[in-house]
């Protein structure tokens, strides 16, 4: 397939979403520019633990995907700029204004919430790093051409988990009935946002950032509140051993079905934090591809509201995740003191049918998949793992006080208080249906 496809930019794209990405897009016909500071790279340094996986550098990555292309005898274009988003501003624009690109898909952004709770400085670089990063790409594209599309990476927890208990989460706004004088008004607002950590917290901030970009400047953002990816492999990795994905493992980085079928590779007991009993969104590698991909080809106007899409295909109890991969791995479950803050069970109903609706097919969990995934955690399991980086490190309170604080939900069908104590807000629920006090 040639790349006729116009340009886009893929910001963080040497990451574990951003890499898999670019090959994607690239072999779909589109022309690709990886921008990245490589940052996740240092961080690897600083913690002292490196991808399971062998990775390229992105000098050579890109060189591997050109003589595979040439093999294929296919047009497959993608490059890589260095450069930081949150302190290259004029390299930014100059970029944006030379390329022109139709979107640019924003992953860069320090992704890991134990990462971001390790310590004041690196709650502080978080904030810092991921906020001034997205303002500055949004300033860009009003400096540059307000046409471009911006296609956001998010996370499901902006939402937090459990705090309507039985209410289903809408894919971002949601219609209540506030008070006005004797009557009722309607109004569609963003989902309250309860975020768990820093990291979720500079999400939420992108997420209000957003809404005033798209109504001030009526620049066109799709935000995608994506669940935790499970698997490292796509096709397009799987063509060259240089391309490989990076594949985490540890308790900053790894998410928790890549960090469990580690564990189990290499005999390891599974590490399941506290009960277990917290209900998360999932996502196949492969079909978070597939959603990137759809939301460029399906934008907002100008001058349409953020369009916001939930990005998860399933869910699961952590213990549940933990069951089956011991039972594929033959490896026992170990409960430890769970270090972060948040409730010991929830439940999780998502609403996914926007990405539904465009024909997303989705990888369901399957032994299979498992499997496969476990293959390539014992293949490279004795090369790069440091095992004193598998347990937790980041706690996210150090107050005694604060951490046997409980978490209280919100009770189902209550509001909270308005305005000089009084209780008369409603809440319409997922299904039309009026809460009132």
């Amino acid at each position: 397939m040639s790349s006729d496809k116009g340009t886009i930019i893929v910001a963080g794209g040497d990451g574990f979403c951003g890499w898999p990405s670019s090959l994607y897009l690239s072999r779909r016909g589109y022309n690709v520019i990886i921008v990245d500071n490589l940052s996740r790279r240092r961080i690897d340094e600083e913690l002292g633990v490196h991808s399971l996986t062998p990775i390229a550098t992105p000098e050579e990555r890109v060189q591997a995907w050109k003589e595979v292309a040439a093999k294929h005898n296919a047009d497959w274009k993608l490059s890589f700029v260095q450069l930081d988003l949150s302190k290259d501003y004029e390299q930014l624009v100059e970029l944006l204004r030379t390329e022109r690109p139709l979107a640019v898909v924003h992953f860069a952004e320090q992704r890991s919430a134990p990462y971001s709770m390790k310590s004041a400085k690196h709650k502080i670089y978080t904030v810092q790093n991921n906020l001034t990063a997205t303002t500055s790409l949004l300033c860009a594209i009003v400096d540059v051409d307000p046409n471009i599309h911006l296609v956001h990476l998010g996370t499901m927890g902006v939402y937090g988990y459990g705090s309507i208990p039985g209410m289903k989460i809408p894919e971002g706004y949601m219609d209540v009935l506030v008070p006005q004088g004797d009557a009722l008004h309607p109004l569609r607002i963003l989902h309250p946002a309860a975020p768990g950590s820093v990291y979720h917290t500079t999400k939420t901030q992108d997420h209000l950032l957003f809404q005033f970009f798209a109504k001030n400047d009526l620049l066109r953002i799709t935000d995608l509140h994506q669940g935790i990816v499970w698997g490292t492999f796509t096709d397009e990795t799987m063509l060259d051993e240089r391309l490989m994905n990076r594949f985490d493992y540890d308790g900053d980085y790894g998410t928790v079905l890549n960090r469990f079928i580690m564990q189990g590779a290499i005999k390891h007991p599974l590490t399941v934090y506290g009960t277990g009993g917290q209900t998360r969104g999932f996502i196949h590698i492969r079909d978070a591809m597939r959603c990137f991909e759809l939301s460029i080809e399906n934008p907002p106007a100008r001058g349409e509201a953020v369009l916001i899409r939930n990005q998860i295909t399933e869910t699961h109890r952590v213990l549940d995740l933990a069951e089956l991969v011991s039972r594929l791995s033959g490896v026992e479950i170990s409960h430890i003191e769970n270090p972060r803050k948040e409730a010991p069970d929830n439940g999780l109903i998502v609403d996914n049918s926007k990405f539904l609706a465009l024909n997303l097919q989705p990888t369901r969990l399957a032994d299979g998949l498992i499997v496969e995934v476990l293959e390539l955690a014992r293949l490279y399991g004795g090369n790069n793992l440091n095992h004193k980086a598998i347990l937790p490190c980041s706690k996210w309170v150090k107050d005694p006080v604060a951490q046997a604080s409980a978490f209280k939900p919100i009770e189902k069908g209550k509001a909270a208080a308005v305005a000089n104590g009084h209780s008369n807000s409603v809440l319409v629920d997922s299904n039309g249906t009026s809460k009132s006090d």
